[in-house]
């Protein structure tokens, strides 16, 4: 449905020609993603705030940006800043996955529900969600995202494209998601749907009138090749649909909103938007809180990602890695700085692995303790297979950090190796120890030539490459801890090679902290000054400026903390290679992707796997977080510059709201280059200043490869892919790798014309004993004769057992315990209430394999869940007024057991008056203690009540008695001397409803008279009484 467009907001991308689904918000249209962000931000808002309730603590978002809802989400939890960046770029994988099913699967009926294929389109969503929750459960989040998108994609598209809005109905088709239940009330090939629109465009009510009456379910065929449909069937209709020319012409596509369909424009966007919530909220339920939210991307941005030699001679690297982790756990608990994930990965000779990834800070401990030295020798060791993992098991943009003494064994993975970082945007940093003994025979000369590649490879990524002895390991390390936080970013980032003098001029905004430059090299001077001129050299450990610290090939300077907003400058002085990187703390930031144009019946932007294309311009889908969200900030430029250079080249601006901009540059640099962005601070009204660190170049070759299904255990996988070329045509050499070392059957070349392309297949075979939810990370990559230029592809593909169970658990409520809740809140923890419930999965279903409860708070027990029937009893106070059953089966498939109490009975308990004895009370007060009186009353809370579960005087001094207070019917006595003329009897039910009975004689100079001293009485109602109704959702 609704064109796709890229990025957090509702992108104004228009093309040649123009279209409503490219429109902004303001526009009128909506598209795939204003409709998946809608519902996204609003379940993740929902699952923020059920967290904070259940631990007790306010939901308070300052606005409804990114930005503030991460950190109404995460801050409260932690002292220090939170960055929205994941967040970001976890939801611009969704959007893009979402809006490729128009370029990827244009010509598939069943991607978009068109030409009535159902059933086929309920398989891809269905397929989809049951690989999303097994990667989900692996924590395999990147690849569970991506197909997420598409699946929404085909989702949205069955409210546009089918009549479901025309019959009236306002709510989603369940059915789509549940696969358990039948698809009914098909047109069948040959019934006809439409009529014919004279105009050859779009004509409103052209479905046929017994179609409608019937509730017959159809959708519009469409033909991008072919105008071939079935008699009398509707075409989707459009320029781009060769079916809408053949009678009936014109089209019911809902796409657009058009002056024939302006209601049921809306109507099929309204409900798109609750089948996402629906779909949303089952995989929810299949993944928890806690892991849907990482599945979202809500998580702190620090992750630490070790990849360790464990060869013989590393015992005491391997002693300073686990005091770094330890001291990295210890110090940063309890602040937005502590990681979110840790990963380890060991690698020797042959082995390596296996990946280690873990939330939990204790078994990190426990898994780096268990590291030992052993084995090696005078080979080098399998260093990048263990850093290929690293790469892809870790989340994107993650800081890895390699330790190792030894040159790479498997150099041949240094292409894929640099594939995966430009793919990934993580940086990687080596820690190079020795003395070069076990490296090669060969000696020193040797050591120098082969620890290059380890510089490229942090080069490339925006890591360092540390040369240093064993001794001094732990003065290196903390560059480590610097970057364990949750908001760092980087300001500068350039390399020479070869040296020469040069100054670099670097922008420090207010909002930056914990400014630490870095500066690799050797035989080198540099001078650094700040905005007032003051200076500091290198060999001032404790200057004006900060410290200085030098540690092999590594200076690692830390500025001082107080005010350094401005213009900075660092002159560098050396004939020798040298890097320099600053970076800092601040939730100001920016993520980028390059995209290109397709075209089609929904044209859009998609996003480029590998290297973008050379000779035409490069274009940028930028998204720039601000302090307060993107209303607090304001971007002046974005450029492409050359690391290794002084080539600045400037792009084009398109200023797509909500912080998202689409940069067209025309000229690209040559050679390596990264992202620089400028703009404003609002919040400050200062300067900024930016820099991604993952290099990329433009290549003339270009590779591409579509996964359009998951992979299944002990069966082969085929994979087509297409090479194009604008370099020289010939023979390309072709190689990929997967890093789950699944056997390949790949060709070893293919012939390609200059301008042309070729298409060639590679097979791949999972072991039938792999994990279903398992991710596979394959890297293709096309070398061009003579190896003068190359391109690559970096896809995942899930592996997911076939899957026979799509029944839900059922969940029966069996008793609620008398409920006793008072209406007044401020007293709700005094009372308490229970539920009873049995769940099955069914004779034959897979069992129930969690029950947890997904509202409420309070404390949920059950039987042994491997029984057929599971019970299950929640107890809550009365503060906790529903509670939701959430069981999973072992097929992931969600029954949810709803239970809402409500206010609905405001009566008091009622009092009456039986009698009163004869009253003898003196004028004189001062004889008032020597006469009595006594009232008979009768109290009830009446048939439906709760019942009087207290009963008091609350004026008058005297006796009261009164029968059992369990009885329908109370009776009540109170006895006083004439010094008491009034009594107040209060009556407070089990729902706390209260009613009152006040009774006033007087004083007589001769007999009393009844008919004068007994008052009328008055009952008043002060509080509610509490009830319950009962509603069942099993979904």
């Amino acid at each position: 449905m609704m064109s796709p467009v890229l990025g957090m907001s509702f992108l104004a991308l228009v093309l040649s020609g123009g279209a409503w689904a490219f429109a902004p918000i303001g526009g009128g249209a909506s598209t795939h993603v204003s409709i998946t962000e809608k519902a996204v931000l609003q379940k993740v808002t929902e699952v923020c705030r059920a967290i904070a309730e259940s631990e007790g603590r306010d939901f308070t978002p300052t606005g409804n940006s990114a930005e503030e809802l991460v950190q109404a989400c995460l801050g409260p939890k932690a002292t220090g800043e939170v960055s929205a960046a994941k967040f970001k770029s976890a939801l611009n994988e969704i959007y893009i996955q979402n809006g490729q099913v128009d370029r990827d699967f244009v010509n598939s009926p069943a991607h978009h529900f068109n030409s009535e294929a159902f059933a086929e389109g309920r398989r891809i969503i269905t397929d989809g969600v049951v690989s999303i929750k097994a990667n989900v459960q692996r924590e395999n989040f990147q690849a569970a995202r991506e197909t997420l998108g598409r699946v929404l994609h085909t989702l949205q598209d069955f409210y546009s494209h089918s009549n479901w809005v025309d019959l009236g109905y306002t709510e989603p088709y369940t059915n789509l998601i549940r696969p358990d239940l039948p698809l009914e009330n098909l047109a069948d090939v040959s019934t006809p749907t439409c009529s014919d629109c004279a105009n050859g465009g779009f004509c409103s009510n052209s479905i046929l009138p017994n179609i409608l009456n019937e509730k017959k379910l159809t959708s519009g065929y469409m033909g991008i090749f072919s105008a071939a449909k079935p008699k009398g069937k509707c075409s989707h209709g459009g320029a781009a649909d060769l079916t809408s020319s053949e009678v009936p012409r014109g089209g019911i596509s809902k796409d657009e909103r058009r002056s024939d369909n302006v209601a049921l424009h809306t109507a099929a966007v309204t409900v798109a938007t609750t089948a996402t919530l629906q779909l949303l909220d089952d995989i929810r339920g299949a993944a928890g809180d806690n892991n849907y939210l990482r599945l979202m991307g809500i998580a702190r941005s620090s992750v630490v990602a070790f990849v360790i030699d464990t060869t013989g001679s590393m015992r005491d690297d391997i002693l300073e890695a686990k005091r770094v982790v330890n001291e990295i756990i210890d110090s940063k608990k309890g602040t937005q700085d502590e990681p979110s994930q840790y990963i380890l990965v060991p690698f020797n000779d042959p082995r390596f692995g296996p990946l280690i990834r873990t939330t939990n800070p204790d078994v990190m401990k426990a898994e780096i303790a268990k590291l030992t030295a052993d084995g090696g020798g005078d080979l080098p060791e399998m260093c990048l297979s263990g850093l290929q993992l690293a790469l892809t098991g870790a989340p994107a943009s993650s800081h890895i950090y390699v330790f190792t003494d030894a040159v790479a064994k498997d150099i041949a993975l240094k292409d894929t190796i640099v594939a995966l970082i430009r793919s990934t945007k993580s940086a990687v940093s080596f820690f190079m120890t020795g003395d070069g003994a076990r490296r090669s025979r060969r000696g020193v000369e040797s050591r120098a030539a082969t620890f290059e590649n380890y510089k490229d490879l942090a080069l490339a990524s925006g890591g360092q490459a540390i040369g240093v002895t064993k001794e001094n390991l732990p003065q290196a390390t903390d560059i480590i801890i610097d970057s364990s936080t949750s908001a760092l970013v980087t300001v500068l980032q350039r390399a020479r090679n070869p040296g020469r003098a040069e100054t670099f001029s670097f922008l420090l905004d207010e909002s930056l902290n914990n400014i630490t430059i870095y500066i690799t090299g050797k035989s080198l001077t540099f001078t650094l000054k700040n905005p007032a001129g003051v200076t500091q050299k290198q060999n001032e450990a404790n200057g004006k400026l900060g410290t200085v610290q030098t540690v092999g090939n590594l200076y690692r300077v830390r500025l001082a903390t107080d005010k350094h907003t401005g213009l900075w400058e660092i002159s560098m002085n050396s004939n020798q290679p040298y890097t320099l990187k600053v970076t800092g703390q601040s939730t100001i930031a920016f993520i980028y992707d390059f995209v290109e144009t397709f075209e089609g019946p929904h044209p859009g932007y998609a996003l480029i796997s590998g290297r973008p294309k050379a000779g035409m311009p490069a274009m940028l889908l930028v998204s720039v977080l601000g302090r307060k969200g993107p209303a607090s900030v304001k971007v002046a430029n974005v450029a492409l510059v050359t690391v290794s250079g002084s080539e600045v080249v400037g792009g084009a601006l398109e200023d797509m709201g909500n912080g998202d901009f689409l940069v067209t540059v025309t000229k690209v640099p040559a050679g390596e280059f990264v992202v620089l962005l400028n703009g404003t601070d609002v919040v400050s009204s200062t300067v900024f200043q930016r820099q991604s660190t993952t290099q990329m170049s433009v290549s003339k070759v270009t590779i591409k490869a579509v996964v359009d299904r998951s992979m299944e255990p002990g069966k082969p996988f085929t994979l087509p892919f297409t090479v194009m070329t604008d370099a020289t045509g010939g023979s390309y050499k072709i190689s990929a790798r997967n890093d789950r070392e699944f056997k390949m059957n790949v060709p070893g070349s293919i012939a390609v014309t200059t301008g042309g392309n070729s298409t060639g297949e590679m097979t791949i075979t999972v072991p039938a004993n792999t994990p279903s939810g398992t991710d596979v990370t394959l890297t293709i990559e096309a070398v061009a004769p003579g190896a003068s230029d190359s391109n690559y592809a970096v896809l995942r593909l899930s592996v997911v057992t076939k899957v026979t169970d799509f029944t839900p658990p059922q969940c029966e409520v069996v008793s609620v315990s008398a409920v006793d809740c008072p209406a007044d809140p401020a007293a709700c923890s005094s009372a308490f209430w229970q539920l009873s419930a049995n769940l099955t999965d069914g004779v034959n279903g897979t069992g129930i394999a969690s029950l947890t409860n997904r509202q409420g708070v309070g404390n949920l027990t059950h039987t042994d869940l491997k029984q057929m029937v599971v019970a299950a009893a929640f107890n809550a106070s009365c503060c906790s007024l529903t509670v939701e059953l959430v069981a999973v089966d072992k097929a992931m498939n969600v029954g949810t057991c709803l239970y809402t109490t409500k206010v609905t009975d405001f009566t008091p308990p009622q009092c009456e008056v039986v009698s009163v004895s004869a009253v003898d009370c003196p004028a004189d007060p001062a004889a008032c203690s020597s006469a009595f009186w006594q009232l008979s009353a009768n109290l009830t809370d009446g048939v439906n009540g709760t019942g009087i579960a207290s009963l008091t005087h609350l004026q008058g001094v005297g006796s009261l008695t009164h029968t059992d207070l369990k009885q329908t019917f109370v009776a009540a006595a109170f006895n006083a001397s004439c010094c008491t003329l009034t009594v107040e009897l209060e009556a407070v039910d089990k729902a706390r409803n209260v009613g009152t009975c006040r009774f006033s004689i007087g004083r007589n100079a001769g007999p009393p008279s009844l008919a004068l001293s007994i008052p009328l009485l008055v009952c008043l109602l002060v509080s509610a009484l509490f009830t319950t109704s009962l509603r069942d959702l099993l979904i």
